[in-house]
């Protein structure tokens, strides 16, 4: 499990003002998607002016910014950047996992109890299909951590283990080392869905060892919707199979000329489960944008200043009776509150009204907030919470 040391030297200071937020919002709601920042934006308009001169377009350009995306993603997790695939969607990176993993007869695939459906419906599908048992796992009481019920659940009948870093409702910790050293054990293939964690919460992939790990771009990674990463382990990179069949991920397609010389080989590395078009003119120079950011903000730091804002949290809704997870087991950047009388819609509704943004997932108010947010945003948040529960 990674561990944050709380230093000053490890604190970011307010980058409000790097974002397009107005001073009457409190926008604690990143965990549902990202306010954008204003370098994105920027590159977003240049880049959309791109097509008007299609004649300045040569066959290197489909590639390159692609290949400075990889490199920046790569960066964050600590891998190499030819195992890293460009995708359009968690559910489409889950889709590949479950193209290549095995699975046999009666095996079970372990999922959470509760899981966002991306992480799912593929394993639900394959389940049908090889004819498993899809086992969800559930906590047996509070003090259970879902790491203790994720290790007691796998088994040597177990083929796929699929779980998030965090469970997404309300950012409860999934210890991925323990996790996947167990799946490994039993010879179960790992898969991470780490949309709500990835450029938010340390992950060292030498650590976590997954055989596939997609995030969603659009969430803490600050990228524009559309846009996913997925890291593809060495064993998948020379013999795993592809959901379509695109010429851009085919060996020799930098050359436009060549686009008729069929071939049977891929491109190196993780780029055979590019999805067609991965060169998205308009959104990967926008996902550069926000990658370089965060690269240069540095995810430890991120999530220890976060760290500080949901700790604050914790402390304020204990005093008004509701419920958290213990810190030891949630992560620093998203918190799910726990009220005496329930969450409901309406809580979120009455919170909107005063210009406070937050979201209501399963039983819990979840709060995710960000290098935008201060303490006032927080005081704000309980001043009003005080008046509704």
């Amino acid at each position: 499990m990674t561990q944050i040391i709380n230093t000053n030297d490890s604190m970011i200071s307010s980058q409000r003002d790097l974002f397009e937020i107005p001073q009457d919002v409190t926008y604690l709601n990143c965990a549902f998607i990202s306010p954008q920042l204003r370098s994105v934006t920027s590159a977003g308009f240049e880049s959309v002016k791109s097509k008007a001169t299609p004649w300045s377009v040569t066959s290197q350009y489909w590639f390159t910014n692609a290949k400075t995306l990889r490199e920046l993603a790569a960066k964050i997790i600590g891998a190499e950047k030819q195992s890293i695939a460009i995708v359009p969607s968690v559910s489409y990176g889950i889709a590949v996992a479950a193209a290549n993993v095995r699975v046999e007869h009666k095996q079970s695939i372990v999922l959470l109890h509760s899981e966002f459906a991306s992480n799912y419906y593929a394993w639900k599908e394959l389940a049908k299909e090889r004819g498993a048992n899809i086992n969800l796992v559930q906590r047996g009481d509070s003090s259970e951590t879902w790491t203790q019920a994720i290790l007691q659940a796998i088994s040597e009948n177990t083929a796929v283990v699929s779980v998030p870093s965090c469970h997404w409702t309300d950012g409860s910790l999934v210890d991925l080392e323990m996790v996947g050293e167990k799946a490994r054990l039993v010879g179960a293939a790992f898969v991470v869905d780490a949309s709500q964690s990835l450029g938010v919460y340390p992950l060292d992939i030498t650590k976590v060892q997954p055989d596939f790990l997609v995030a969603t771009g659009y969430k803490w990674l600050l990228c524009p919707y559309s846009l996913c990463f997925m890291y593809v382990a060495p064993k998948w990179q020379e013999t795993g199979k592809p959901i379509e069949y695109s010429w851009f991920n085919r060996k020799g397609s930098e050359s436009s000329s060549r686009s008729i010389d069929y071939t049977d080989e891929y491109q190196a590395g993780a780029r055979r489960f590019d999805m067609g078009e991965f060169s998205k003119f308009v959104l990967v120079p926008m996902a550069i944008a926000a990658l370089r950011q965060i690269n240069e903000w540095q995810v430890g730091k991120i999530q220890q200043t976060l760290s500080v804002l949901t700790n604050s949290i914790a402390e304020k809704a204990m005093e008004l009776g509701c419920s958290v997870s213990p810190l030891q087991n949630r992560v620093g950047h998203l918190i799910g509150i726990r009220l005496p009388n329930g969450a409901s819609g309406e809580l979120g509704e009455r919170l909107a009204e005063e210009n406070i943004y937050a979201s209501i997932r399963g039983d819990a108010l979840r709060i995710a907030p960000y290098l935008y947010n201060d303490e006032k945003d927080i005081g704000k948040l309980f001043a009003v919470l005080q008046k509704l529960i």
